[in-house]
């Protein structure tokens, strides 16, 4: 077992490894529903992601949505986001440059709480 399994069993029954797609992990971690998301997000690989944030919404009332491994972002990413945003309290973790360019300039950052420290996320 890797350190990042063993990790991974300590986070307790509800966190889950997905690695597929655009999806790394999800866990419970003080109430909120934590989820990773990773590499380009467009029209062609949304629809993991859209599936698990809609499931977490229907669940719990904050969903903290960890971007920092995101290399892109389009305007389809940025829709479901506000979609999610509707849905339940979301929280946008630690973006790149690209993504916080891409709320910028839409003014999605005046909408969506975006949050750039390092305690964005919280951990299992």
């Amino acid at each position: 077992m890797d350190a990042s399994s063993e990790d991974q069993s300590r986070a307790g029954d509800e966190a889950r490894q997905d690695g597929q797609g655009p999806i790394g992990t999800q866990y419970a971690a003080g109430g909120a529903w934590v989820i990773t998301a990773l590499g380009e997000l467009d029209m062609s690989t949304l629809p993991p992601l859209d599936a698990a944030l809609a499931s977490a919404s229907a669940e719990h009332s904050l969903v903290i949505l960890d971007v920092s491994g995101v290399t892109f972002g389009d305007s389809a990413f940025l829709n479901l986001l506000l979609r999610a945003h509707h849905r339940t309290e979301l929280r946008v973790a630690k973006p790149q440059p690209q993504l916080r360019r891409l709320m910028e300039i839409t003014g999605a950052d005046k909408v969506l709480d975006v949050r750039h420290d390092e305690d964005a996320v919280p951990r299992p």
